[in-house]
């Protein structure tokens, strides 16, 4: 049905993201390539419109754009396109890789990008009107350049109500445009502790998902790398600045295979985030040689263990999980609509995956779906805080936060329903949304295991309790 809905297209795509640029309650889809991108316009009817040229979206020259996100950052109810870049690359004067003289571990394999001239992010401000406006050199974007950049994720990073995005790099310290609230941007990523691993090294940065692991209230940062290396957990300490945790949390165990999408997700929905990490190593030569790291890899998951720990679950993750593929994106959602998260897997050269998540966990859970009037409609940069007593004893009931993102993970675009696990919880006391506009909704008593569709204003558009559309077998 891809040609049928008007999306077909031959070439070198990278990234996708998802966001309604003109707020027509129809969201959008955006697509990075290896040459110039794809803004599909949203006809309502279950096809698209390719409106790149009239969105004002052409590039004026060849790049290599990689990882994309929707995002709000001047809080005028439009939504923004952030574009990153990975090299300056022209195919015509690239060497063969057979003899490109790279290596490696005794390998003969196509180069990295190390040496190359890296390619400048790209910021585009929306207009209002359909059309975007290139403002990468005023914003700040400029300020990091030559990074390699890959996955993108933008969020409310510092807890300051404005949106801030967060670059992973490939073979370069990673970049932090923090918002400065007046439309530029700082990149604050060393000064953060976030740009550099634990001993002070640049990573081969891949993929990166926000989520507050440990309940505190305030956003972390998971990223994965490069084989040979671990992935990267960043605790937020609430002041501006990160704490490296990859240790700490037990991440670091695992340095043999190469990570690429990544999610903080609430798998068993007991109310705390664990983490799955989709590997598969890049070059294909390492089939059949002794290295031990194959070409396709299964994937990490890992449990959230309540005390800022993380133990690797791989093996009772299932075939989904143990059974090897040569991985690449990974977005997440309620595919069935049963009340646990499902995964949908990207592979290179190989079929996509989609993983169905059997829980046996007699656990609830809520989601929510925002709708926009002041702020955009989708609600992207909105920030979801509800708390829920899973225990009457407890002293403090359960803190859960999320927001409404586009992009993430590496290459992809999760479900804008926030699912949130509540354990034994059987509603919510008190849901605050905080909306890009400002407006703060405040709602109460809201029964679990059911969507909530929620307009800005606070009033409920639309309840729906989800029990799935398949017999599991």
């Amino acid at each position: 049905m891809t040609e049928k809905a008007g999306l077909a297209r031959s070439g070198w795509g990278q990234g996708c993201c998802v966001g309604d640029y003109n707020n027509d309650g129809w969201n959008d889809l955006f697509v990075s390539y290896y040459g110039q991108n794809a803004l599909y316009r949203n006809n309502g009817n279950g096809t698209f419109t390719e409106v790149t040229k009239e969105a004002g979206l052409i590039q004026p020259k060849l790049r290599w754009n990689s990882g994309c996100a929707f995002l709000d950052y001047d809080r005028d109810g439009h939504v923004d396109l952030f574009v990153g870049n990975y090299i300056n690359f022209d195919v015509k004067t690239a060497p063969a890789p057979e003899d490109a003289g790279c290596a490696y571990k005794g390998i003969t394999v196509a180069c990295g990008p190390p040496g190359l001239e890296g390619g400048k992010n790209i910021l585009y401000h929306n207009n209002g009107d359909g059309t975007f406006t290139d403002v990468s050199e005023k914003a700040g974007m400029w300020s990091s350049i030559g990074t390699y950049a890959l996955s993108v994720a933008a969020g409310d990073i510092d807890g300051d109500g404005w949106p801030d995005i967060y670059v992973a790099n490939d073979s370069m310290p990673a970049t932090f445009y923090q918002n400065q609230k007046d439309g530029t941007f700082r990149d604050v990523a060393i000064e953060a502790g976030i740009a550099y691993s634990p001993d002070g090294k640049p990573q081969a940065g891949m993929g990166v998902s926000l989520g507050d692991f440990n309940r505190d209230g305030f956003m972390d940062i998971v990223k994965t790398n490069f084989a040979g290396d671990t992935d990267s957990l960043y605790m937020n300490l609430g002041d501006g600045t990160f704490e490296d945790h990859t240790y700490l949390s037990g991440l670091g165990v695992n340095t043999r295979y190469l990570g690429w999408g990544v999610g903080f997700v609430d798998i068993d929905n007991d109310g705390w985030l664990d983490i799955l990490i989709s590997n598969g190593h890049v070059y294909p030569e390492v089939d059949g040689t002794p290295i031990d790291a194959p070409y396709a890899e299964h994937k990490y998951l890992y449990r959230n263990l309540r005390n800022g720990q993380f133990e690797e679950v791989t093996k009772e993750g299932g075939p989904g999980i143990t059974t090897p593929a040569p991985a690449r994106g990974c977005a997440f959602g309620d595919y069935d609509n049963d009340g646990d998260m499902d995964v949908v897997v990207n592979c290179i050269n190989a079929m996509p995956q989609l993983l169905r998540c059997d829980s046996t966990w007699k656990r609830n859970w809520i989601k929510i779906r925002l709708v926009g009037t002041k702020s955009n409609r989708t609600g992207i940069g909105a920030q979801l805080r509800l708390t829920a007593q899973v225990d009457p004893k407890a002293l403090k009931p359960m803190l859960l936060i999320d927001e409404v993102r586009s992009g993430g993970s590496y290459y992809s675009q999760n479900d804008f329903r926030l699912h949130f696990g509540l354990d034994q919880a059987a509603k919510v006391d008190l849901l605050e949304i905080h909306w890009p506009s400002g407006t703060v909704d405040t709602l109460k008593n809201l029964d679990a295991n059911k969507l909530y569709v929620i307009q800005e204003g606070g009033k409920i558009l639309k309840t729906q309790a989800m029990d799935g559309f398949s017999k599991k077998s």
